[in-house]
């Protein structure tokens, strides 16, 4: 089993390290642009800048940006240099043995992915939300803390599910749209809306 590099080393990469951690796989470090020092003991390996230089080791992506178009953009970059990006899935989360989970998708403690579900390729469902049966979060689908789609949702591509937000069955949320934390989705949401 390769070790994980971790692309970011801000609020988002510290339940990465955690579900890694909990689902008993190694981490090598930490690369981002900011600086600064270890994330709950991991150790920073440099910049961004040195992903290229990583290519063709044993080493496995994490990309743990929240920001949708961001995580989008290193995950191509990491794809094209050949890096695995498998799905970070932690032991804590209750996963449908027929729901679908994509490469460099992310799935946090005390999340539920129901029947039949689709998680999309660098997709995030955060600690404690629900995806409930026949859902389908598109390429990069961002689903915040406690967020709740009901029955037979689609979430478009880059869109964003605030914390705590609740979308009504059969629903779709387009591409790029921004559904705010709270809020009760009881409509279509048009994309980039």
């Amino acid at each position: 089993m390769p070790r994980f590099v971790i692309l970011g080393a801000g609020g988002h990469a510290r339940p990465v390290i955690e579900a890694l951690l909990a689902a008993g796989h190694g981490i090598a470090g930490l690369l981002d642009d900011a600086p600064g020092g270890p994330v709950l003991g991991q150790p920073r390996l440099g910049t961004l800048a040195m992903l290229e230089a990583l290519a063709g080791q044993d080493l496995a992506v994490a990309v743990a940006i929240g920001h949708n178009e961001t995580r989008l953009q290193l995950g191509a970059r990491c794809a094209a240099l050949g890096f695995a990006l498998p799905p970070v899935l932690h032991p804590a989360a209750l996963l449908s043995p027929s729901a679908r989970i994509e490469a460099g998708a992310q799935v946090m403690a005390r999340a539920v992915v129901g029947p039949e579900a689709h998680v999309g390729r660098l997709a995030l469902v955060n600690t404690g939300a629900i995806v409930e049966h026949e859902c389908t979060l598109d390429e990069g689908a961002h689903l915040g803390p406690g967020a709740v789609l009901c029955g037979g949702v689609r979430v478009g591509a880059a869109a964003l599910i605030g914390a705590g937000a609740v979308v009504r069955p059969g629903l779709a949320v387009g591409a790029g749209a921004l559904v705010a934390a709270g809020a009760a989705v009881a409509e279509a949401v048009p994309q980039g809306a």
